[in-house]
């Protein structure tokens, strides 16, 4: 139960942000959910889009340097310590979060969030164990 996440590693100068969108609108690619990491020297935009395989493609064509991780969208009560219960039961089970970051839409009335953690399938178990919602890739690209 992951989803297709692309990476894109950017040089960290004016115009990169907009070729990077620029290439992904010429193919008709929309992005569902993003985030942008920066240093000094260079950024990581990591990039959930309806058309993953379109997506790789165009970015690479285009001379972008991508790569794709499988990570978990998780279903978050939108409430006052929703987050919390989600991360507690991962914290629980001896689960790390290396990164997580918002998604665009809402899922039956609750947020998503995508996580991506080192083995996704031992989250994917603890979190429907505790009846977490996960979403899969195909109900993502649906929303």
């Amino acid at each position: 139960m992951t989803v297709r996440q692309i990476s894109v590693f950017l040089e960290n100068r004016a115009g990169r942000l907009a070729e990077v969108t620029g290439a992904l609108g010429g193919v008709g690619v929309n992005i569902r959910a993003l985030s942008l990491a920066d240093t000094a020297d260079f950024g990581i935009l990591r990039m959930i889009v309806d058309d993953t395989d379109a997506a790789l493609s165009a970015l690479a064509e285009a001379g972008f340097t991508v790569h794709e991780t499988s990570v978990v969208a998780v279903e978050v009560a939108d409430e006052p310590g929703g987050l919390a219960r989600v991360v507690s039961t991962l914290d629980n089970a001896g689960v790390n979060v290396e990164y997580m970051y918002a998604f665009v839409e809402k899922a039956a009335g609750r947020a998503l969030m995508v996580f991506r953690f080192e083995d996704p399938g031992a989250a994917v178990k603890v979190l429907k164990a505790e009846g977490i919602g996960v979403q899969t890739d195909e109900q993502v690209r649906r929303l």
